[in-house]
């Protein structure tokens, strides 16, 4: 069956600015793709990452450089042999499976051999500011069952406890984005255990983690920047409690399904997180995060303006997505 492939980039702007210890930033730039054949489409978006070497140009051209194999019929199997993990491949993978969906009439939970899926309450993210203004924002979304917290300072201490003042009955993650040193980290752990935090994002940077299997982790402590692929789970087993899988990450929803039970099989706990994409970019993740422990797929909630249709959010609670988005 003869394909046609299609891509664009996207430029969404985000609700004030979104900023982490590496920056700031006002638009979600975002690459999406269309598989299409027989008249219907698959989509999928993903989101190129300048901390893994990724940009909008270099995802396009890696894209376009798959066009002959995947209007040939390459299915998601060989794409995973072809290309390496990160952004371009995710964008086409969940075109893929979103195509499948389509042209079978079967959803993709379904493919997946999974339960039917249920709506999952997320955190939502405040991010990196002066402490005062960080407990503002705790204190404006303290309502919500769970918060996800930017730090990654070389001391959060003031910004740890202030969040905790401005929520202090909601459940919070810490996201330090690689910014804590060997040095810090029992401070940093020791506040955390104080303010009651539920789990703790990559404090140290990837590659330079090794320090976290000699410290005790009084609070659990979940890689991102540190695990992309499967193979990564077995080295991190002896020094992280939990995994952080992104399809941006991982290359697509085929990979995110094995890395999800290479953690569980090493006895992780499984969050499943995200860039701040659209709802096109979450909804393939909705399915994956099911059963999971922690769920931080806000990324439509921090844009102005996301997509027609998209994911249905209540609340703190996001609903698995309709076929006219994915899957």
């Amino acid at each position: 069956m003869r394909r046609t492939l299609l891509a664009q980039t996207e430029s969404f702007p985000i609700a004030g600015a979104f900023t982490i210890s590496r920056g700031a930033k006002t638009t979600a730039e975002v690459v999406t793709c269309a598989i299409g054949a027989s008249g219907l489409f698959g989509r999928g978006e993903c989101v190129p990452y300048a901390r893994y070497g990724e940009s909008v140009a270099g995802v396009l051209d890696a894209i376009e450089a798959m066009r002959g194999a995947i209007e040939d019929g390459m299915g998601r199997e060989d794409l995973a042999r072809a290309m390496p993990a990160g952004a371009a491949r995710n964008a086409l993978d969940c075109a893929l499976w979103d195509l499948e969906a389509k042209l079978s009439g079967v959803p993709t939970w379904q493919v997946i051999d999974t339960a039917a899926p249920q709506k999952l309450v997320t955190a939502y993210t405040l991010s990196l500011g002066e402490p005062e203004a960080m407990q503002r924002q705790a204190a404006e979304h303290a309502w919500r069952p769970l918060l996800k917290v930017k730090v990654g300072t070389p001391d959060d201490a003031a910004r740890i406890r202030a969040v905790r003042a401005g929520a202090p009955e909601s459940a919070i993650i810490l996201d330090a984005n690689e910014g804590w040193t060997p040095e810090n980290l029992a401070h940093h752990f020791a506040l955390c255990a104080e303010a009651r935090i539920a789990l703790v994002e990559q404090p140290l940077p990837a590659g330079g983690d090794s320090a976290l299997r000699d410290h005790a982790r009084p609070i659990p402590v979940c890689a991102d920047e540190s695990v992309h692929r499967t193979q990564d789970v077995a080295a991190l087993a002896d020094r992280y409690d939990a995994v952080n899988i992104k399809l941006d990450k991982t290359g697509g929803l085929t990979e995110a399904l094995a890395l999800r039970q290479a953690a569980r099989d090493h006895g992780l706990k499984i969050m499943v997180g995200c860039m701040v994409g659209t709802s096109l970019g979450m909804a393939p993740a909705v399915l994956l995060a099911q059963g999971a422990d922690f769920v931080d797929l806000d990324g439509p909630l921090l844009l102005a303006r996301d997509r027609e249709p998209g994911l249905h959010y209540e609340g703190s609670n996001v609903y698995p997505p309709e076929a006219t988005l994915w899957g």
